[in-house]
């Protein structure tokens, strides 16, 4: 199997017609809670770096060694966690506090410095007379996470990114136990952030995310899911942020969905109620595809009421838009999901 087109540009004029002009191939994953294929498009196992979508597994080790009690973190923090976050002042504080929890500062992260993503996801630029710091970073949230761990632990907090690092040791190991494959059997790579990352069966990823909505009834670890997925659903504000696609999937879904972005168009997304995982990967790493890609698997599978329609019209086929604010084309999905029976 290979992937498949799943959605495509066009460009043209209102008035004579729009012309396809750039298709984005990808793959589709829906699995049950056992994790059988159940709906697929292109090929459902494609090799897949999960990047920011590991986000809630690379906190299991943390959860799991009891760590939220350990530093009295509230939910809010427990959902920076999880984050790719906009580097807005309320995540800003949030991993202020985590960090303040467990004795070390911002001068500790690893992450490196990014511009904060909420500049560009409500279309300003970002302010020329700023520095940004490692704070910034969409994943310091999960970095602050990374180093409660190595302070409840006794480990260094140097160098915890490294792969040889027992932190990073611990994240391998859970996650591999976790979705059922051997640590060699997952690729291995350095993420934007520089922790490592790991590639899986796009199947498994949305296999992950078919557990993690079930929170605390997963069978293998209940109560950590439980934690991880009542603080995504609870604050997706801190898990997103302002006009991102997360913030607008779990809001939609009323607590009933768990969802995770990740760099190079990944996206997954787990259904409580209809106990599936979707996972989602564009196979040129193009967002502008994969938000109408996600809104269509999610209407295909009866998901989407009046309600949730129009609260995420704005991803069924987006407008291109040029300097001047002319509509240019659009972006639409291509694909129908194919039963896996």
């Amino acid at each position: 199997m290979h992937p498949v087109p799943l959605a495509a540009t066009t460009r043209g004029y209102p008035d004579t017609g729009y012309v396809l002009e750039n298709v984005h191939a990808g793959s589709v994953a829906v699995v049950d809670l056992h994790g059988r294929l159940l709906w697929q498009a292109g090929d459902p196992h494609y090799p897949t770096f999960t990047r920011s979508a590991l986000k809630p597994f690379q906190a299991l080790p943390f959860i799991l060694s009891d760590g939220p009690a350990r530093f009295g973190l509230a939910r809010d923090e427990l959902a920076l966690l999880c984050a790719s976050h906009s580097g807005e002042e309320r995540h800003l504080a949030g991993v202020r506090s985590i960090l303040g929890k467990i004795g070390l500062d911002d001068s500790h992260l690893e992450c490196g410095c990014a511009t904060p993503l909420y500049y560009e996801a409500v279309g300003e630029p970002a302010p020329q007379d700023r520095s940004w710091t490692p704070l910034h970073h969409n994943c310091s949230g999960k970095h602050s996470g990374f180093l409660a761990w190595c302070r409840l632990h006794g480990a260094p907090t140097r160098g915890y990114v490294e792969r040889a690092h027992p932190l990073q040791q611990a994240i391998r190991d859970t996650l591999a136990d976790t979705v059922g494959l051997p640590a060699a059997q997952m690729a291995v790579g350095i993420d934007g952030c520089s922790a490592p990352n790991y590639a899986m069966p796009l199947s498994r990823l949305a296999h992950l995310y078919a557990r993690l909505a079930q929170g605390a009834a997963d069978p293998q670890l209940g109560g950590a899911m439980g934690i991880l997925c009542d603080a995504m659903t609870g604050r997706p504000d801190m898990v997103s942020g302002a006009e991102r696609t997360d913030l607008f999937w779990m809001t939609a879904g009323g607590g009933d969905w768990v969802a995770k972005i990740g760099a190079d168009a990944v996206q997954a997304i787990g259904v409580r109620s209809a106990g599936i995982g979707i996972a989602i990967k564009i196979q040129d790493g193009a967002s502008r595809a994969l938000h109408p890609a996600t809104f269509s698997v999610l209407e295909q599978l009866g998901l989407l009421d009046d309600t949730r329609r129009a609260l995420l019209e704005r991803f069924r086929q987006p407008s291109i838009k040029n300097a001047r604010g002319a509509v240019a084309g659009d972006v639409r999905s291509l694909f129908t999901l194919q039963s896996a029976n």
